[in-house]
């Protein structure tokens, strides 16, 4: 797809999930992965992710050049916490402009949280995350992580123009890793990868998802 596709995009919801049944695993077994904690206070929940994603972000991760490795900032996210991102966001645009429709509210308030139905994160198939070097220190990827098209003028677009070379290039990093590994981006948040999804699914033309909305307590394995 050519165009950018938001996750309000009817094609989205329209994908059939054929659920896999993968249990949620916690990413900090084995230690292999660098996990932020800036989310916690939101969740504890978000250190999650189905099995077979993982798997892949671990292959994913040992393709990066030597000295760099992801930082994990969330993986799974309850969908009552994703109800709750996506109305408090959709009211701060709502308050912002009242004359726009219902409709366009909730495709703006999609570049940048997901409608709650179909969100990646609630199935433990999408990742957010950003490049450390080997002491963990955070890398430079053109904005903060989570900047809102708002408020970073954009610039939180994946092939924004305007941000530094060196930012351009860690992005391209990290993009060239997980693309590798079978991770699609969401074009509108340069963080934002997913595996199995129905974003994935549609943007790669595989018939139906993996992995479809999950409560925490429905399976995990430490």
């Amino acid at each position: 797809m050519s165009e950018i596709v938001l996750m309000a995009d009817p094609r989205v919801s329209a994908v059939p999930v054929r659920e896999c049944g993968e249990p949620l695993i916690d990413i900090r077994t084995g230690g292999r992965l660098l996990v932020d904690s800036r989310k916690q206070k939101d969740s504890d929940a978000f250190h999650y992710l189905r099995a077979g994603v993982l798997e892949r972000l671990l292959e994913a991760q040992d393709r990066l050049p030597g000295g760099l490795r992801f930082l994990v900032v969330e993986g799974y996210r309850p969908p009552e916490l994703q109800r709750r991102y996506f109305d408090d966001y959709a009211a701060k645009l709502r308050a912002g402009q009242p004359e726009w429709s219902g409709e366009q509210i909730r495709s703006a308030a999609s570049r940048f949280v997901s409608p709650p139905e179909i969100a990646p994160h609630s199935a433990g198939a999408a990742v957010d995350l950003t490049l450390a070097d080997a002491d963990g220190r955070e890398l430079e990827l053109g904005t903060p992580m989570n900047a809102t098209p708002e408020d970073s003028g954009g610039a939180c677009y994946t092939d924004a123009a305007g941000i530094g070379e060196q930012a351009r290039t860690h992005r391209r990093i990290l993009g060239q890793a997980l693309k590798t590994a079978g991770f699609v981006n969401y074009p509108t948040e340069w963080w934002h990868w997913s595996f199995g999804d129905r974003y994935w699914a549609l943007t790669t033309g595989a018939g139906s998802a993996r992995y479809g909305t999950r409560s925490l307590d429905a399976g995990t394995h430490a």
